[in-house]
């Protein structure tokens, strides 16, 4: 994860400021996240002495923060990307050449994909965090099951996607 942060950096390659500035903050969450996990198992296997509930709790929250704004990416993406294969200067003045068309497409799919797995990756984190907030610890076993394959099952199918269109 360090690495792609770092090769990203601040998002120089990105068109839209709005998704340059949600992918950082993303990035930064994910940084986040991995300290507090480690220390939390480490606390849970003793190996550190301090409060796990509160570090599991702190990881959770920055989980769920990089979802939103994963979610927040996406849909601007979506947004943004299906504006330019609708807009009337698309549709008039200068048409797409269809293979640009096709990779537009393509990417609108693979986002909406993203949102979809997101969506369902936010919704048990929140049920992971401390009772009282929002749904936390409301959902049944077979609910939170359901969420974690539903959401990982999109993940496979985007990295086979992925794999198949790589030359």
């Amino acid at each position: 994860m360090f690495i792609y942060t770092k090769q990203y950096g601040l998002g120089a390659e990105e068109e839209d400021s709005f998704v340059r500035c949600v992918s950082v903050l993303g990035n930064l969450a994910d940084q986040l996240y991995y300290p507090c996990e480690h220390i939390a198992w480490a606390a849970d296997a003793q190996i550190l002495h301090v409060d796990p509930a509160r570090w599991w709790t702190l990881s959770t929250a920055f989980w769920g923060l990089s979802l939103l704004l994963g979610i927040a990416r996406s849909l601007r993406m979506v947004l943004t990307l299906r504006r330019k294969l609708r807009g009337p200067a698309v549709a008039f003045t200068s048409r797409l050449p269809r293979s640009k068309r096709r990779a537009m497409e393509a990417q609108v799919r693979s986002e909406v994909l993203t949102l979809l797995s997101n969506v369902a990756d936010l919704a048990n984190a929140v049920h992971w965090l401390p009772p009282g907030v929002l749904w936390a610890g409301r959902f049944p076993p077979w609910l939170v099951g359901l969420l974690g394959t539903i959401s990982s099952l999109l993940s496979v199918y985007q990295a086979g996607r992925a794999e198949a269109t790589t030359p």
